[in-house]
């Protein structure tokens, strides 16, 4: 992971020019600082860099900016979902909503996307910008599809596909696309790198569905079947009803009714695995695993693989 940690250092090194932002009333900067040191792993701006690291040896300032651009802009939307979804810890730390109010946290998030409006026009680049245009246009189309999966009965996988490629995929397919990009990638190249990030979106968070039903709790960082209480309609759980009939259904209804929260993931849980719903989850998860290295060997490139494959081995060792 030795590569790994030298792109992240750099960023890291350039978060004070994001974070120390000179303005005034200073209230509105400080939500600003507070998320952006929470850390997280930093993985979307060091996919920037690692597909840039494909193509130039050395880093620019402009790879900077966009690295910071696309930290910011993630950031931005994890503090309205933390509002939408009224999410009490972000990190482990209090969401900027309950640390300061909700009409702070909307504001600093406008803040926020306007720089990150700054660092694409500094790069200037307009095909980078138009982009960045069309993802951020499809992710909020997915939190939209989303929402709206709470109130339905029924979603279908398709559905659901369709959604997390636009909530989470397509960001992460950006910020390889839009590296490659400034690293001098051909246009057949960098369209490669977006199908890689698409395809690391998917297993991702299909993984991320798996684990909250059926990793351990030390290894997750959070209780464990907090998507079951609350029925979100997973590829997970989707595949679980798919599978039921009509007395196991009321069944399953009836013990959200009467049991309390361990009974019922206890309950659930078994459902997913007698239905092999659960199986059936990692076993895709797996498969785009499996995609993302089939398309990375196809990728033509004259700098270092190392600092992708880094990330992607990351990703793919999450245990359940």
């Amino acid at each position: 992971m030795q590569k790994l940690k030298e792109i992240i250092a750099v960023f890291e090194s350039n978060l004070p020019s994001i974070t120390e932002q000179q303005g005034n009333p200073r209230e509105v900067y400080e939500p600003i600082s507070y998320i952006l040191k929470l850390g997280g792993k930093r993985i979307r701006p060091a996919m920037t860099i690692a597909a840039f690291k494909l193509y130039q040896d050395q880093i620019s300032d402009d790879i900077i900016k966009l690295a910071q651009a696309i930290e910011m802009f993630h950031n931005f939307t994890l503090m309205h979902d933390d509002i939408m979804d009224n999410s009490q810890l972000r990190r482990g730390q209090p969401t900027v909503h309950l640390k300061w109010d909700d009409a702070t946290a909307i504001l600093c998030g406008d803040l926020l996307q306007i720089e990150v409006y700054e660092k694409l026009t500094e790069i200037g680049n307009i095909e980078i910008l138009s982009l960045f245009n069309k993802m951020a246009r499809e992710l909020c189309e997915g939190q939209m599809n989303d929402m709206m999966f709470e109130s339905k009965k029924v979603v279908s996988n398709e559905e659901y596909l369709h959604m997390i490629r636009q909530k989470t995929a397509v960001l992460i397919g950006f910020s390889l696309q839009a590296g490659a990009i400034l690293g001098g990638a051909s246009n057949l190249e960098s369209m490669k790198l977006y199908d890689l990030g698409i395809s690391i979106g998917l297993s991702f968070q299909l993984m991320d569905d798996y684990l909250d039903s059926f990793g351990e709790k030390a290894k997750v960082g959070k209780k464990i079947g907090g998507d079951i209480l609350n029925k979100k309609k997973t590829f997970l759980w989707n595949e679980m009803w798919a599978n039921l009939d009509k007395k196991e259904i009321e069944a399953l209804n009836h013990v959200f009714e009467s049991s309390n929260d361990d009974k019922i993931i206890e309950f659930v849980k078994r459902k997913m695995q007698s239905t092999k719903a659960d199986k059936k989850t990692l076993e895709l998860a797996q498969d785009y695993t499996s995609n993302n290295h089939y398309i990375l060997d196809r990728i033509s490139n004259t700098g270092d693989k190392e600092y992708l494959k880094d990330i992607m081995t990351l990703l793919s060792k999450r245990e359940n």
